[in-house]
């Protein structure tokens, strides 16, 4: 399981040391893909796995659906960590991110995300990002 935020620096050939809280349960080999709210997700092979099933699963019918697929799939990579942690984010998923020098990075349980600091320090400073009505929503799912 994921927890947890980090503050780390991408280098100028576009790497970032991952946590090493996280490499374990990351493991050497793991696919990024493009995230929702301009972050990167990353998951480990065996929960990206899952994921892709799920969203397999998904009737090709349904226009929403098919967007979906082809948000996650095409922005998706497959990365590998190097003998110092770090892994190599792809252009295009670092200007997705907005990723230019300072990140952040968080455990989600079942993934990581990484965020620009602007971008994190944005989204947590969202006035409508009120954490009292969002537990509000989440007691009516049952949370």
């Amino acid at each position: 399981m994921f927890i947890g935020e980090y503050q780390h620096t991408v280098d100028d050939k576009g790497r970032l040391i991952v946590p090493s809280k996280f490499r374990e349960d990351l493991g050497s080999d793991f696919i990024m893909t493009k995230g929702l709210d301009n972050c990167l997700f990353v998951y480990p092979k065996g929960e990206w796995m899952v994921l892709e099933g799920k969203l397999r699963a998904l009737p090709l019918t349904n226009r929403d659906a098919r967007a979906f697929v082809r948000f996650f799939f095409a922005g998706a990579s497959e990365c590998t960590l190097d003998k110092q942690g770090r892994v190599l984010i792809p252009g295009n998923l670092r200007e997705h991110a907005r990723l230019l020098k300072d990140a952040v990075i968080i455990g989600v349980s079942t993934r990581i995300e990484i965020w620009s600091k602007e971008e994190w320090d944005s989204y947590n400073d969202d006035d409508s990002l009120s954490y009292d009505k969002i537990a509000e929503k989440m007691a009516e799912l049952g949370i």
